[in-house]
């Protein structure tokens, strides 16, 4: 899986779009803002989340906390983040290359609505070094997401 499941993904759903890979890590938020060049806030990560029974992966702006009271609101129950190994398990992609592109379960997607900020942002692409560009609602549409407001930003805080 991982980063071939990605250009899978990509080259059935969106061949236009094309995977960057650094050639570097790109695994924490700051790790691929000075990679790609652009301010933290325009990574968009993947939060892997049990929410009750079920796991869900949830996109957020790169500078961006989950709020739990926001997340349970939207969500129904308490999110609780997944072990290391459950992730790769259960989407196929390592921590830090996690995304919601060729996964190896289907999962619910959603992203926040933080991500509306920008005119792109740039989600993780299977790999420690990938990485794609798109609108926020190219990623919403690819994936099936569903729009949820569970993020406050570091100006809230």
């Amino acid at each position: 899986m991982s980063e071939e499941s990605v250009r899978a993904f990509f080259s059935t759903l969106a061949p236009d779009v094309a995977i960057i890979d650094q050639g570097v890590s790109t695994a924490t938020v700051s790790e691929a803002a000075e990679a790609l060049g652009v301010v933290p806030a325009r990574i968009a990560k993947t939060l892997s989340l049990r929410v009750g029974g079920e796991v869900a992966l949830v996109v957020v702006r790169g500078d961006a906390r989950l709020h739990n009271g926001k997340a349970k609101a939207a969500l129904g129950a308490k999110p609780r983040m997944l072990g290391l190994e459950e992730v790769e398990g259960l989407t196929g992609h390592p921590v830090g290359g996690v995304c919601p592109f060729g996964l190896a379960s289907p999962l619910p997607v959603y992203c926040d609505i933080s991500l509306q900020d920008f005119e792109t942002v740039f989600p993780a692409a299977g790999s420690r070094t990938a990485s794609v560009e798109l609108t926020p609602a190219r990623l919403a549409d690819l994936t099936g997401a569903r729009w949820i407001d569970i993020c406050t930003l570091p100006e809230e805080n």
